[in-house]
């Protein structure tokens, strides 16, 4: 029987993927309650005999990948996969898997829920309220009238797109693959990064990190922003370069922020993020809705199960390009 394991706290049963892996065929492990699988050297260990990871951000380096010897897949409950060394696991014939098309009204409204916010004051706001300091109320631009701009207009930035057409504001969007139809009928007009910049009230950051996003928001492109911009951050930490952020923000460059994902996570209690009252900050939990988190769950295991008896469900396989006679079995 195939063991899998499943590191992510979130991911512990009970819940449908449970009775999907069980029927499945395979043996569901989960780590003891007091490890921590965010360290490389705890995670290590944990994987031992295990043939399948149910994982969240956990750090699936080489290191990891190469010293997993019965390792066959790697799956992430949700879009992103930077945690995971897909080079590594290309090498070593481990299949990476990913639940597409599960959070992206999630992570929309969880972009749309911060720019309201930000947008009316807050966090700012509630710590005046909260630490009882003299209540200032100046009168601040309304969100409708606004532009915003949506950075990449994949699944989560079409639907952040069609929530805003009912809220009376301009939308604009940068996408290096762009869907002509979809821009007609929602009235997207699509512009150059460099533009979208500079005409954001709001700019919404929807784009994985690659070579070529990786610090995309940097003291260069902040400098292209308005004064009173507003920076909305769902995506990945690793978009931005957050020293640039923070003078920006300290500085008046930018107006405020709304991050749900920073480079390091949990951010340290030190961390310069934490200070800005021009900030708004969760926990990287956009995607986590509980819609989202039962179609997601239910997809993992059903695509582990599907891989187990053979198939190959290309639609959630984000690795091994040409291979067509990958097994479970090696």
């Amino acid at each position: 029987m195939p063991e899998i394991l499943i590191t992510h706290p979130r991911l512990i049963p009970p819940g449908p993927h449970y009775q999907i892996l069980r029927d499945g065929g395979f043996d569901v492990r989960l780590p003891p309650p007091d490890v921590d699988p965010m360290r490389v050297e705890v995670l290590a260990d944990l994987i031992g005999s295990a043939e399948a990871v149910i994982t969240g951000v956990e750090p699936f380096n080489r290191q990891i990948i190469e010293g997993a010897k019965s390792l066959r897949v790697v799956a992430r409950c949700g879009v992103g996969y930077d945690s995971v060394d897909v080079d590594a696991c290309d090498d070593t014939n481990i299949v990476v898997i990913t639940t597409p098309g599960t959070n992206h009204h999630a992570v929309a409204e969880h972009a749309l829920a911060m720019m309201l916010a930000l947008s009316r004051g807050f966090p700012a706001r509630d710590l005046m309220v909260r630490e009882s300091r003299p209540w200032k109320k100046p009168p601040l631009p309304r969100f409708a009238g606004s532009t915003v701009g949506i950075v990449g207009l994949g699944r989560i930035g079409k639907a952040l797109a069609e929530r805003l057409i009912s809220l009376q504001v301009e939308v604009i969007a940068f996408e290096p693959f762009p869907d002509a139809a979809f821009a007609e009928q929602y009235n997207v007009e699509y512009t150059t990064l460099e533009d979208l910049l500079s005409r954001s009230d709001f700019i919404s950051l929807h784009l994985p990190v690659t070579a070529e996003t990786e610090g995309l928001i940097n003291q260069q492109t902040l400098g292209k922003m308005k004064s009173s911009a507003m920076l909305i951050n769902t995506a990945r930490g690793g978009l931005i370069a957050e020293q640039d952020l923070i003078a920006a923000l300290t500085s008046g460059e930018i107006a405020a922020a709304g991050l749900d994902v920073m480079r390091s996570e949990p951010p340290q209690a030190d961390d310069p993020l934490l200070q800005q009252e021009n900030i708004l900050l969760s926990p990287h939990a956009a995607g986590v809705d509980q819609q989202a988190h039962h179609d997601s769950i239910v997809m993992v295991a059903e695509t582990l199960v599907a891989l187990h008896q053979g198939r190959w469900p290309k639609e959630c396989i984000v690795n091994l390009a040409g291979v067509t006679d990958w097994k479970w079995k090696v």
